[in-house]
């Protein structure tokens, strides 16, 4: 791994500035991949991320779910994607301090189940609605339901390892820019 920059970061949490390093990597079957990882030494806020390091342009990566060991296929999310899953009502969206990270699509299943948990334990009323969620979750978690997910890139560093999963440029709208 290579050491190819070093730049100066404010941090989000308390407003200091931290130095963070960007690495570049060569990963078996996926290519170069642009590390970038600091520290605060003020607060101890943890900046990580990760992309491809050569853009493709805007793409949206499409992938199904259909069977248990579809769930292992590895994910590369950059900060500035979106992640959808739309059978399950997910959306993760890019935003000031979003990280990219490599994970699988079990991985981001157990992320949002996680989350949707902490939430429905900690609102106010346990609504039958956030019961219902969780289930569907643990469902996906199993295979037992089929699920898609979607990435849409606007700089296409992100992608999803599988033959299985399809790319398409994306169209951008006006609106987007």
């Amino acid at each position: 791994m290579d050491k190819i920059l070093e730049y100066s970061m404010k941090c989000p949490v308390c407003g200091n500035r931290f130095t963070v390093s960007d690495y570049l990597y060569e990963a078996p079957y996926i290519g170069k991949l642009l590390l970038s990882s600091g520290i605060c030494g003020n607060c101890g806020y943890k900046w990580s991320d990760v992309r491809l390091a050569e853009s493709r342009g805007p793409r949206r990566i499409t992938y199904t779910v259909e069977k248990p060991d579809d769930l292992n296929a590895l994910v590369i999310r950059s900060s500035s994607a979106k992640l959808m899953i739309p059978e399950l009502g997910v959306e993760i969206t890019p935003g000031y301090i979003a990280q990219g990270y490599i994970t699988t699509v079990e991985g981001i299943i157990i992320d949002v189940y996680e989350k949707a948990e902490f939430i429905c334990k900690n609102s106010n009323t346990a609504s039958n609605n956030c019961r219902k969620k969780l289930e569907e979750l643990k469902k996906a978690l199993n295979a037992s339901i089929r699920f898609t997910v979607v990435i849409e890139d606007p700089i296409g560093v992100s992608t999803i390892v599988s033959s299985r999963a399809k790319e398409e440029p994306l169209e951008r709208s006006e609106k987007d820019y």
